[in-house]
């Protein structure tokens, strides 16, 4: 079969998908210590928390930080979570 056409699949869309994980985990390299690091992957698995439920990450973690100096409950921290803010708005 000299000259046929090979259809490849496009991976642009997956490609685009995973540049922030990968750039993100690139980053962390300069956390500069073990537990900035760790902080860093909370902040980060939050804020992508947000975006795969359709939430704005800012919006979101400037209601969360209102609410917990407003003397949100710790036995209710899980309305704080970004799926649970998805319903609130």
């Amino acid at each position: 079969m000299k000259g046929a056409a090979i259809n490849m699949p496009d991976n642009n869309t997956v490609e685009r998908t995973i540049r922030p994980i990968a750039l993100n985990r690139k980053n962390a390299l300069f956390a500069g210590h073990d537990a900035g690091a760790e902080n860093w992957a909370v902040i980060a698995s939050l804020i992508e928390t947000c975006k795969m439920n359709g939430v704005d990450p800012h919006a979101w973690l400037a209601n969360t930080l209102t609410s917990i100096v407003n003397g949100h409950k710790q036995s209710q921290i899980d309305d704080l979570l970004p799926w649970n803010y998805a319903i609130k708005v």
